[in-house]
């Protein structure tokens, strides 16, 4: 989306808050997106003042939606902050200075899409507490450790877009935008990992706990629940997900499939005089070994759920037929009565993972390098 699309958006929406200045109903709001509305409460405190109490007042106490209430109360906060105070509010406030304090919120959120070792990065802005400043919170999540690496701290909005331009230029997984309760309640489902796995998160993600589990929202699990029968012409797609640039990185990890990469070259290179049948026998052989040893039910699950996070962020990103194959496959992949021999991204998987390994065989590749374990990443 363009810079230009919220700037027209924050402007309709002054513009409708502008015409109720002078009382009748409130504005119907429920189109405008919080950052859209935030820019237009700004906009016209800045050119109203006092003039725009009245309507603040309105919008506090009688918005139907909660987040137009929060963000009708922080403008008026704002304005308080400045000298503007309600006449009701002054004539019960006593003469000497008092500080008041905003709950911190999630206001805004972005998800990277998943790398081939099941990490995603996630930011979630708040903002309140003490002065209703910025607070950006940077994670790391993976869905077979939890959380990998946590930072953040104080940001200023001019710095916060600067961050994102930058981010989005130079990241090759793509990033997206979300509810902020929805990056929560991922952080959250990577904290109750931790404590099934007897794990802890770092130690730097203690100081945003209590802020992320107060605003998780729970999410309807989509592991378990029953799914219609994906679309067959969809799944035998489904291994064209893999050649997509964000998906290049899948693959069954390498170090787990070393000794059937060897299998697989000797049975390439045998001086053997056998037909082309029988080596082609083999390898199917090899690779149905690799997708039962390498995909067993809780592997199957995990894969699937990076194939449906993935699906939204297609959809997001425009990519409408990515997004049903990759929900299709993820839907084979669950349905544990299917063999996943029988799946053909299964099978992609496993082909691939084996290529890197015989390329580590071979000495043209690093373990290291192919690995699909996670591990913890450096800041930036």
């Amino acid at each position: 989306m363009t810079a230009a699309a919220p700037n027209r958006e924050a402007t309709a929406c002054l513009a409708a808050l502008q015409a109720a200045l002078g009382g009748g109903a409130l504005p119907a709001l429920d189109p405008v997106s919080p950052a859209a509305l935030d820019e237009a409460l700004r906009a016209l405190t800045r050119q109203h003042g006092a003039a725009a109490l009245p309507l603040l007042e309105r919008l506090a106490d009688g918005a139907a939606d909660k987040a137009q209430r929060r963000a009708a109360r922080r403008a008026l906060y704002r304005l308080a902050q400045s000298g503007v105070r309600p006449a009701r509010a002054a004539a019960s406030t006593p003469t000497r200075p008092v500080v008041t304090r905003e709950a911190e919120h999630a206001v805004r959120a972005w998800l990277s899409g998943i790398d081939g070792s099941g990490s995603r990065a996630v930011w979630i802005l708040f903002e309140g507490g003490f002065g209703g400043g910025l607070r950006l919170c940077s994670l790391i999540l993976n869905d077979e450790a939890g959380i990998m690496d946590a930072a953040g701290g104080p940001i200023a909005r001019k710095r916060l877009e600067a961050e994102l331009r930058a981010l989005r230029e130079s990241q090759k997984l793509p990033w997206v935008e979300v509810d902020g309760r929805r990056a929560c309640a991922l952080v959250s489902e990577a904290l109750a990992l931790h404590e099934r796995l007897g794990t802890v998160a770092p130690p730097e993600f203690a100081r945003w706990k209590k802020l992320v589990l107060g605003e998780a929202q729970p999410q309807a699990s989509r592991t378990d629940t029953k799914e219609n029968p994906p679309d067959p012409a969809l799944l035998e797609h489904s291994p064209t997900l893999l050649e997509l640039p964000e998906l290049m990185g899948w693959f069954v990890d390498p170090a787990r499939v070393q000794h059937e990469a060897l299998a697989l070259l000797q049975t390439r290179e045998s001086r053997l005089v056998v037909s082309e049948q029988i080596k082609a026998e083999r390898e199917v052989s090899i690779v149905d070994g690799v997708i039962e040893a390498q995909l067993p039910p809780v592997a199957r699950r995990r894969w699937a759920g990076r194939l449906r996070e993935m699906a939204d962020i297609f959809a997001i990103t425009g990519r409408g037929d990515a997004a049903a194959i990759a929900r299709a496959t993820a839907a084979a992949l669950t349905d544990l009565e299917r063999p996943a021999t029988a799946i053909p991204f299964a099978r992609a998987l496993a082909a691939r993972g084996l290529e890197m390994a015989t390329e580590v065989a071979l000495g043209r590749a690093r373990l290291d390098d192919v690995s699909r374990a996670p591990v913890r990443r450096a800041r930036s």
